[in-house]
């Protein structure tokens, strides 16, 4: 990669906690200049968030660390007229505004896209929002939870017995996020620019959810909690092996002829239950355990590096530190590694993109940032002296 796709491009990050962050986690990867507006004295929330106790007390939590990487930290009071004066100055250099607030919240604080494009017109404002700009549910509070529970992402997690049941990770957030950095990226090629980007993380997980909305829709199925088993298919599921669970996802037919000549069960296809795809779906449970009587014999990760090689798709369930510690995981680049990092002590490693470009995956060159890091850089730049900044800090403006 000769050059980062958004290199020259200017983001202002005044989101909180998570999808907003998270977009701009994916901007600052990809070549963007992403400096994050952030309260004074507090900051984004996910500063005081995460699984280390003392990171939390130290304003640089393990949430916060996760996805502000390459980023910049501004602090600045939009409650203080010199301090909206001073943003609205920042707004003109600026290609790309991303908030997360509750709708009207900008607005309100005299910083709203009609008065922002005044100031810059080409400029792209992206508003990530739980319900999106409009509509009865708007001046609703919205976490990732509440979103999984409103989308029908919960009706459909877990079984029988377990549903509804949380995804066991932000995934609203996250959808609504990288879903917030597509529409940025994909409105960077327009000319003029100048574009209001309204993403409602409800919309964004149903858009995901294409398969089980458009059964609903067009054959009129009702969606359920299926546990581990795929439901277009079968057998395709999570299958007990010996000490363990592994994932087979024979969906085409010679796949399921591949799996039972391998497991010595060619007999099976044989049986009138299950001489067809639909026949097989309808008795899933009973050639499961057929299927499990052999599959128990040996550990998931022997059977998986077999039925792979013969052509039958399969992995072990894995925890999240093995998949971490896998060749396939730790050589590609995926994970970000810094030292000694301000405000933490130590060095730190975390996820970046998934991407890679022309074989390289996009990094960024500077860890999270401490708050309020970069105020003398930005606002410097915009032509104040450290005289100025120091009384704009005094005033309680930056």
């Amino acid at each position: 990669m000769t050059q980062a796709p958004l290199k020259g491009i200017r983001v202002l990050d005044l989101t909180n906690v998570l999808a907003g962050p998270f977009c701009c986690h994916h901007l600052a990867h990809l070549g963007a200049e992403v400096i994050k507006v952030e309260t004074v004295g507090r900051g984004d929330l996910a500063r005081q968030l995460g699984a280390d106790a003392e990171l939390n007390k130290a304003n640089m939590g393990v949430s916060f660390l996760a996805q502000n990487a390459g980023k910049k930290s501004v602090t600045v009071n939009l409650k203080n007229p010199r301090g909206r004066e001073i943003f609205l100055k920042l707004v003109e250099t600026a290609d790309v505004v991303v908030e997360n607030f509750r709708p009207g919240v900008m607005t309100r604080l005299g910083v709203g896209y009609e008065t922002l494009k005044e100031v810059n017109p080409t400029l792209i404002y992206c508003a990530i929002s739980g319900f999106g700009q409009e509509g009865p549910w708007i001046r609703r509070p919205a976490y990732d939870q509440i979103i999984q529970g409103t989308s029908g992402v919960m009706s459909i997690t877990g079984d029988d017995e377990s549903a509804p049941l949380r995804v066991g990770y932000p995934v609203a957030d996250t959808v609504g996020g990288i879903t917030a950095a597509f529409a940025i990226s994909s409105t960077l090629n327009a000319n003029p620019r100048g574009t209001f980007i309204d993403v409602s993380m409800l919309e964004s997980v149903l858009a995901t959810m294409g398969w089980v909305v458009s059964n609903y829709l067009i054959a009129g199925v009702n969606p359920t909690a299926n546990g581990n088993e795929n439901p277009t298919s079968a057998p395709s599921g999570a299958f007990e092996a010996k000490g363990g669970l592994i994932n087979i996802a024979a969906n085409k037919e010679q796949q399921w002829e591949l799996l039972t000549d391998h497991l010595g069960l060619a007999a099976l296809r044989e049986r009138p239950e299950y001489a067809t795809r639909e026949d097989r779906k309808r008795n899933r449970l009973a050639l499961k355990a057929e299927l499990e009587a052999v599959l128990k014999t040996r550990p998931p990760r022997d059977w998986a590096k077999q039925l792979n090689s013969i052509g039958v798709p399969s992995g072990a369930v894995l925890t999240v530190p093995e998949v971490l510690e896998m060749p396939q995981v730790a050589d590609r680049g995926f994970l970000g590694e810094f030292e000694n990092v301000p405000g933490v002590g130590r060095d730190i490693q975390v996820a970046t993109t998934g991407i890679k470009l022309d074989g390289s995956a996009p990094t960024v060159d500077a860890p999270p940032p401490i708050l309020g890091q970069h105020n003398t850089e930005i606002w410097s730049a915009l032509g104040f002296s450290p005289e100025d900044i120091e009384k704009l800090a005094q005033e309680g403006a930056i």
